[in-house]
């Protein structure tokens, strides 16, 4: 049996995206195997997620640390002891050190809620709310690979969604967060089954 792809997850906030990975996992939908969950903070629902669902998870507070690169190095230690094959940063709300992106170059994916180049360094709420307030017919999202320039990785996968003239933000936050569970269950499996490449800062999808 082939070994199953091992993942460590990063996450600030309630890991709704999370869920759906769990959810595809335990219905034997996709190989993988989620290995740890890692916040930054003590109270994020993603820690609380993870231990419904059996999985390890561990709060690593960033004020027992004097820098940022410290605290980066004590995480890459962590996933390492756990033999993560890939990162996935599920609103994570910290700016990953270049040390730590260089570890793990092309295996740290990011979940972002724009068609990037569009309201890079943005996050959440703030891009949706920007796109009802400019009156966008369409947003989506985009799965990128991290790198040490934020948000500006290479992208591996984008899902436009409409924007429709009576949305609440909150309308357009569901719609973008569907279109981002259905990219992060595609991009998992194909990177279990080696099929995305990096080509200096292309994405390469193999068939």
């Amino acid at each position: 049996m082939a070994k199953r792809l091992r993942i460590g997850v990063l996450g600030s906030t309630n890991g709704t995206d999370l869920q759906a990975v769990i959810d595809a996992i335990e219905k034997k939908q996709l190989e993988v195997v989620i290995v740890v969950v890692v916040s930054n903070k003590a109270d994020a629902f993603i820690l609380q997620r993870a231990k419904i669902h059996g999985i390890k998870s561990i709060f690593l507070n960033p004020k027992k640390f004097s820098s940022r690169e410290k605290y980066d190095v004590a995480l890459a230690e962590m996933l390492v002891k756990e033999k993560v094959d890939l990162v996935l940063l599920i609103g994570y709300m910290r700016v990953l050190s270049p040390l730590f992106c260089k570890k793990f170059e092309n295996k740290i994916m990011n979940i972002h809620p724009s068609l990037l180049p569009l309201f890079a360094g943005k996050m959440n709420l703030d891009v949706h709310s920007q796109v009802k307030k400019m009156g966008l017919k369409e947003t989506g999202c985009t799965l990128h690979f991290v790198t040490s320039e934020v948000d500006g990785g290479p992208v591996i996968l984008q899902e436009k969604v409409p924007v429709f003239e009576n949305d609440s933000v909150e309308d357009i936050k569901n719609r973008v967060q569907r279109a981002e569970q259905e990219i992060i269950l595609k991009a998992l499996k194909l990177f279990a089954e080696h099929k995305i490449v990096v080509k200096g800062k292309k994405v390469v999808l193999l068939e």
